[in-house]
């Protein structure tokens, strides 16, 4: 399987030709859908949901996310499915089970949304907007390192809980050069206390896994 990091919080997984886009948001720059067959949303909000990029997809797209994102989706051509925390679907060629059901709490005056977290093909594990522990080994992480809600305390914690074997940087569009140096190092040490490869992408590269 490749994947190939695209700006902020969004993912293309790639097998067998056939494409999974994960969080395709407002920060997440040109070509979200090209060439994809099906779209997982973690939750509603904007820097993982652009609903405009969403109403340009194809009939035949399939769209798997929570009640509240659906919900947004009435004018989106694509094949809308509701899940939430312990289903399981194939798509596109993959096989995805749902973990978990809130986002993280953001704001002490803003509600906590639904937030469903996706284990792809029990490979890939992306959390959307939560550090939920997924309950099983987890070979690739796809871990959330900036955010409102989050403290790179919170972020290692996560890291030592799971001990993945490998694990990549996500959600980290909203820090200049300076975050980007300061993630790094984080996770640099992290990868020689655990022994495995955790990192940041850069945006536009990728990795097989």
């Amino acid at each position: 399987m490749k994947l190939t990091k695209f700006g902020h919080a969004c993912w293309h997984l790639e097998k067998d030709g056939s494409i999974l886009v994960i969080d395709p948001g407002s920060f997440s720059g040109p070509g979200l859908l090209d060439n994809a067959k099906a779209v997982l949303i973690t939750h509603e909000h904007f820097d993982h949901l652009d609903v405009s990029v969403l109403r340009g997809a194809s009939p035949d797209l399939e769209i798997w996310t929570c009640q509240a994102v659906a919900d947004q989706l009435t004018d989106v051509p694509a094949k809308i499915h509701v899940v939430r925390d312990g289903d399981s679907f194939e798509t596109a060629g993959f096989t995805v089970r749902t973990i978990g059901e809130w986002h993280a709490p953001n704001h002490p005056d803003l509600p906590i949304v639904q937030n469903v977290g996706f284990f792809v093909d029990e490979e890939v594990f992306y959390p959307g907007d939560a550090l939920t522990p997924p309950g099983v080994d987890v070979p690739t992480l796809l871990v959330p390192t900036n955010a409102p809600w989050l403290k790179a305390y919170e972020m290692i914690e996560y890291l030592r809980a799971i001990r993945p074997a490998r694990a990549y940087s996500t959600h980290d569009g909203l820090v200049n050069e300076y975050g980007q140096l300061l993630i790094d190092t984080w996770l640099t040490k992290e990868a020689e206390k655990q022994k495995t490869d955790i990192r940041r992408i850069p945006v536009g590269d990728s990795v097989e896994i």
